[in-house]
């Protein structure tokens, strides 16, 4: 490799790495704080997945600042608070915004 080669690699990187997503390009979030709502993200979706009175795919998962809303379509009123109960209980959830709505 010459160094004009090792040059471009390395401000091709710089800028990936600069002009990462649009949250921390807006300044809402530092990007530990955009990761760790990514993180929270996860494991609320994982633990959808693991639990059989949740249907992790009619529920959708958000983030922002430790804050989880829960949006989508339950069956029936336990689904709804037992995604709710399971989102508080991951780790770094400030609070839990219910937006789930009961199927008719």
């Amino acid at each position: 490799m010459n160094i004009q080669t090792t040059l471009t690699a390395a401000m091709t990187v710089a800028a990936l790495l600069t002009g990462s997503g649009c949250a921390v390009s807006r300044g809402q979030e530092s990007v530990g704080a955009y990761v760790d709502d990514a993180t929270i993200t996860t494991r609320v979706k994982s633990r959808f997945v693991e639990n059989t009175d949740v249907d992790a795919s009619a529920i959708s998962v958000e983030t922002l600042q430790g804050t989880v809303m829960l949006s989508g379509f339950a069956k029936n009123m336990k689904e709804k608070t037992t995604a709710e109960e399971i989102a508080r209980m991951v780790n770094g959830v400030k609070a839990v915004k219910n937006e789930i709505a009961l199927r008719p």
